[in-house]
């Protein structure tokens, strides 16, 4: 969800911008909180499957991450898919 631009002339553009600052720092809050738990539960699979004998990662699942994040977002998307699952399974 986007934005819209005020189109009243009264509004000071100061009071615009801190307005739409104060909605970044609310959506910062969601993503911070969202990648929080995100790694939380990589971090957990990525524990049952060394338990169970299995590899740490599946590469095949990393590929379709990272295939979604580009086709979302770009190709900076997979930049930030990559950043992700490093976070929740460290480096190679």
């Amino acid at each position: 969800m986007s934005p819209t631009l005020s189109t009243d002339a009264t509004t000071d553009p100061a009071d615009r911008i801190d307005a739409l600052r104060s909605e970044i720092d609310a959506c910062d809050a969601q993503i911070i909180e969202l990648v929080q738990r995100r790694l939380s539960i990589s971090q957990e699979i990525g524990a049952l499957r060394t338990a169970s004998g299995g590899m740490r990662l599946s590469l095949a699942r990393e590929q379709r991450v990272l295939d979604r994040f580009r086709t979302a977002l770009g190709p900076d998307g997979a930049a930030l898919g990559m950043m992700l699952l490093r976070q929740g399974r460290g480096r190679l």
